[in-house]
């Protein structure tokens, strides 16, 4: 299952930084008393290994082995246990209703394939749980900071809002953010920040 997030991945440096995103970082209560966290899209670790590092029971999943491979070591080097699945999101299965929360951070898919992205994520939580995402809005493009360089990877706000009917919105945020995650995520973006609580 090799790829280009495998090669990039493929490195000793972190490519997207240790660190967790600032917004998983600055919103992390309201994961409070959810155990048992899934991080898609997770890439290297930073967010599941934070979490980890919280108390949370936390399975990461990724199609790039490099980047899993990555996210346990950066999870001993923490002394935590992050659980790693390698899966393609557009095609695996992912299990259902057996977390009770899942984030993604700047999980970028075609624009065609969004929607059952976001409706296997949410599938995956059970009733009451949440989930909480961070993405490059469809305006990045103009900011060159960071994020995939196609339009039809980018997300739209209204897209997110039409497909969070059914859950309770928590907290929707659009507009600019500093981020400066490792050496690809660097200056003023563009994003989306969600957090829903599904019924």
């Amino acid at each position: 299952m090799t790829n280009t997030w495998d090669e990039r991945f493929n490195t000793t440096e972190y490519m997207y930084g240790e660190e967790p995103n600032v917004f998983i970082e600055k919103f992390a209560s309201q994961l409070d008393g959810l155990k048992n966290v899934a991080a898609f899209a997770e890439g290297e670790g930073r967010n599941a290994v934070f979490l980890a590092k919280l108390g949370h029971k936390v399975t990461a999943f990724d199609y790039a082995e490099s980047g899993l491979r990555k996210t346990k070591q950066l999870a001993k080097k923490n002394h935590v246990e992050v659980n790693t699945v390698q899966v393609d999101l557009l095609q695996g299965v992912i299990p259902i209703e057996q977390f009770d929360a899942a984030i993604m951070v700047f999980g970028h898919f075609p624009r065609e394939n969004q929607r059952v992205v976001f409706e296997k994520i949410i599938k995956s939580v059970k009733p009451g749980g949440k989930i909480m995402m961070e993405l490059y809005s469809d305006k990045q493009l103009d900011y060159q900071t960071g994020g995939p360089k196609k339009l039809e990877m980018l997300y739209k706000p209204q897209d997110l809002l039409d497909w969070c009917e059914g859950s309770k919105i928590l907290h929707f945020f659009v507009g600019e953010q500093t981020r400066r995650e490792g050496k690809l995520h660097t200056g003023l973006a563009h994003v989306i920040q969600l957090i829903i609580e599904k019924n």
